[in-house]
């Protein structure tokens, strides 16, 4: 994991501690993690947590004193809401389906559901087509000597997939469209180091050159960051069901007095 993503990642779970709803003696599910994951969790306390990944060679890295296990994040094994919470970062964009490995980590979460990734918009897609960063992630397979790290941890490279608030809530409102959800975000732009540092062409140095100029732009207009994060909270019942829904011995079901307010029932 590139040095400003861990950054990141440990600045949102601090905050995440410090506003709720995490704390350090819950269980944590990481999917497609590694060694980096377990130094962000580990630095700041967290006490049981399993790191789970598809390459294999995940389970050789140091990841004590935390647990490791095969999991595929499109497909996890567990029963709904195995975990307090459930983490992802860097990894849905190498998912065949992010929104699908999105919603597995939501439904293994009792308390909720963090992923960091990137931030689509409009400065985002300017560099893309300028080249300066890509929109198959190259760097990822040539890092991993063309064998491996691309799209579910193949060969091929990945499509890198890049979030919006708006398609965050959009996903997990169509999973879960019975209950209101709260949804922190967190956004900052950090030069992509690793990129920079695999670069064997100019663009490491058009990066470099351009990056106070875009940290600038990202200070006044935070939605241009790249750097991506968001903490989806589950909703709680019956206090987070949508005003139209009720509980029916545990299940919930439409409200037929607040329905029948604007629909006739057939």
């Amino acid at each position: 994991m590139a040095h400003e993503r861990s950054s990141f990642y440990r600045r949102v779970l601090e905050r995440l501690l410090e506003e709720g709803p995490l704390e350090r003696d819950m269980t944590v599910l990481v999917v497609a993690g590694g060694a980096a994951d377990r130094d962000a969790l580990h630095s700041l306390g967290f006490e049981h947590v399993t790191i789970t990944n598809v390459d294999e060679s995940v389970a050789a890295e140091h990841l004590a004193p935390y647990t490791w296990s095969y999991q595929d994040a499109e497909n996890l094994d567990y029963p709904n809401e195995s975990f307090d919470v459930a983490i992802v970062s860097a990894g849905l964009h190498h998912c065949r389906s992010p929104h699908r490995a999105l919603l597995e980590l939501y439904r293994v979460a009792r308390v909720a559901a963090v992923a960091l990734e990137s931030r689509d918009s409009s400065l985002m897609r300017l560099a893309v087509r300028l080249g300066a960063v890509d929109e198959y992630e190259l760097a990822a397979v040539a890092d991993n000597r063309l064998e491996a790290g691309g799209v579910a941890n193949t060969s091929t490279p990945n499509f890198v997939y890049r979030w919006t608030e708006r398609e965050v809530e959009k996903t997990i409102s169509s999973f879960a469209p019975h209950v209101r959800h709260h949804i922190r975000f967190f956004r900052e732009f950090e030069l992509p180091e690793a990129l920079v540092e695999i670069d064997r062409g100019a663009r490491a140095r058009v990066l470099r050159l351009a990056a106070p100029i875009v940290t600038g732009v990202t200070r006044v207009l935070p939605s241009q960051a790249n750097l991506f994060a968001f903490a989806i909270e589950k909703p709680r019942q019956p206090e987070d069901l949508q005003p139209w829904m009720r509980l029916e011995e545990g299940e919930p079901r439409p409200d037929p007095g607040v329905v029948g307010k604007r629909y006739r029932s057939a």
